[in-house]
């Protein structure tokens, strides 16, 4: 996992660094909006990080929006032409869909992985 994540309240960051501008910031991930924070001190990213969502929580109250991001279920995924038929052969021999043959792929893969953090 990557050590540049931040999670607070449930929402994520990934703090970056612009050596041009000599500051670390980021954005809030997950969200229709773009909320954005930065901190010339790297012991302040942090606070930096939940001041912004705090602000963007309070924001959304007051105007009586949903602050999350609606995810469809539905996004582009694009593969090695011969890994999307080896998987279409065998979700067809197990009489499943591509679809459900790559929801129970990421199933397990986000299973796995959330029991490493």
């Amino acid at each position: 996992m990557m050590n540049n994540i931040l999670k607070y309240k449930n929402y994520y960051t990934i703090i970056n660094y612009s050596s041009e501008d000599n500051v670390l910031y980021g954005k809030i991930e997950g969200i229709d909006d773009l909320i954005t924070f930065e901190s010339d001190n790297a012991s302040e990213i942090e606070s930096e990080f939940h001041k912004a969502v705090d602000d963007y929580l309070l924001y959304c109250e007051e105007i009586g929006k949903k602050p999350s991001k609606t995810y469809k279920g539905s996004f582009n995924v694009r593969i090695d032409p011969s890994l999307h038929k080896e998987l279409s052969i065998i979700a067809m021999q197990k009489g499943i869909s591509l679809n459900q043959a790559i929801e129970k792929a990421i199933l397990e893969y986000t299973s796995t992985n959330s029991s490493q953090q």
